[in-house]
């Protein structure tokens, strides 16, 4: 059993799923749109474009996501994504594309006494991010 990163939208979870994936180097599928549904009962609230489900790829991992109503939609909280890069330059570049026009910023890049490279924020999609890279500080 493995757990599945579910994150919901507000009406731009395409774009910030197709954004996640170049990124990342993950990849898309199963993108289930209001306009799919079969009937008028099988909608969730909201226009034709609004992503119902849909699935990224992320080495094993899978990312789900769908949109949601401005009434419906919860800032999230309680947890970040946690992501490893492997190499400081990759931990530079994915730290620049996800933090552009950021949210917020709860810890910058730098150093701690675990990592060589570690910082907390929040994108402007709304996702609140944990990049970690251990470097040199990895434990054997």
């Amino acid at each position: 059993m493995e757990p599945t990163i579910y994150l919901f939208f507000k009406g731009n979870c395409l774009e910030a799923m197709n954004h996640y994936a170049e990124v990342l180097g993950g990849k898309i599928s199963g993108v289930f749109r209001n306009g799919d549904a079969p009937d008028p009962e099988s909608r969730m609230p909201g226009g034709d474009d609004m992503v119902m489900n849909m699935a990224m790829s992320l080495g094993s991992a899978i990312v789900m996501a769908s949109d949601n109503t401005e009434e419906m939609y919860e800032k999230p909280q309680g947890f970040r994504i946690s992501i490893a890069p492997t190499s400081r330059e990759d931990f530079d570049r994915i730290y620049g594309a996800l933090a552009q026009d950021v949210e917020s910023v709860e810890m910058v890049p730098d150093e701690t006494f675990w990592a060589e490279r570690f910082a907390m924020f929040t994108d402007r999609y709304g996702t609140p991010w944990m990049l970690n890279y251990e470097g040199n500080k990895a434990s054997a």
